[in-house]
């Protein structure tokens, strides 16, 4: 969330101010009893993978993952205890966070049937291209030592032509998939060129995409639609969006607060009630540095549903 630390105090204040209902003590922590209404922690499908994850889930990359690492792992590793005692399941990685043995030890102790890991692998000029792929997907596992990675995805993607550039990295994890070395895989947008081509393919099965209505570190944020729907403009990528659902793709909404530049709670509220209300993802992802931000996060999500 924001680079500023969300203290204890804020997030009750915020919440208040935010519409949320009574809190009760659970762990030690606020949490917000909600009688059968939809959850940031509960497990929802993942497009038509067959594959479930919790709702939201918790990123260990912001700043490529330098905020992470700088916790240091006693507070890393209580942080995703944290984060899993109240729902959060799903956690995202990737080979360039240099986070996959930080995850390794948070998640000691923990039932890996439950936990939905993501990692990504990046395969493209400038930052090295592997020779043998396959081995480097093998490498993951080892390094988050688990005999399967949930989903792999081809990290931070921007041309239209990204599938025919990492057509050998896309050929082995389609061989991981085969051989139970992942579960899934697909790929990071970070252009609508790339976004538009990732919609379309049917190699692609899981699809992480920068999202947010106020058009903050996203997709060509200057593209705007008029949604009829809502009587709202919203990002041009959403239309992208619409089309991997009706092609069954799994969509994971990243960005929600604007790659931190959401300080004020009322922005982080509207992004994520309105990827919520809006039903345009099925789970999303937020790179969080402590406890009372997981709390604000589940916040939000679990007022847009009861709203």
């Amino acid at each position: 969330m924001s680079d500023r630390l969300i203290s204890r105090r804020e997030f009750i204040k915020g919440a208040a101010a935010s519409g949320g209902v009574a809190l009760a003590s659970t762990y030690g922590a606020e949490r917000v009893a909600w009688g059968g209404r939809k959850t940031a922690a509960d497990q929802v499908a993942l497009g038509k993978t067959g594959l479930k994850l919790s709702r939201l889930g918790i990123g260990t990359g912001t700043n490529n993952g330098e905020l992470q690492r700088g916790l240091g792992h006693e507070r890393f590793n209580h942080l995703i205890h944290y984060a899993y005692e109240r729902g959060i399941t799903y956690i995202d990685t990737a080979d360039a966070y240099q986070t996959h043995p930080w995850v390794r030890e948070a998640i000691r102790g923990l039932p890996r049937e439950k936990l939905y890991i993501q990692s990504k692998a990046m395969y493209m000029p400038g930052f090295g291209r592997p020779e043998k792929p396959l081995e480097m997907v093998d490498r993951f596992r080892k390094e988050l030592n688990v005999d399967y990675i949930d989903t792999v995805l081809i990290h931070c993607q921007i041309p239209p032509n990204w599938d025919e550039q990492n057509k050998p990295l896309r050929d082995a994890l389609e061989e991981a998939k085969h051989k139970g070395m992942i579960r899934a895989h697909g790929v990071s947008t970070h252009s609508l060129p790339a976004t538009t081509k990732a919609a379309s393919l049917d190699w692609v099965d899981v699809n992480l995409v920068r999202i947010n209505p106020q058009g903050v570190k996203i997709d060509t944020p200057k593209l705007i639609v008029y949604d009829k729907s809502n009587e709202s403009h919203v990002p041009a990528v959403v239309e992208q969006l619409k089309i991997m659902r009706k092609n069954g793709h799994g969509i994971i909404g990243m960005k929600l607060i604007g790659d931190g530049a959401f300080a004020h709670i009322e922005d982080r509220k509207r992004s994520l009630t309105w990827a919520m209300k809006s039903g345009i993802v099925d789970a999303v992802v937020i790179g969080m540095k402590n406890k009372a931000e997981i709390d604000e996060a589940i916040l939000h999500i679990n007022n847009a549903f009861a709203g």
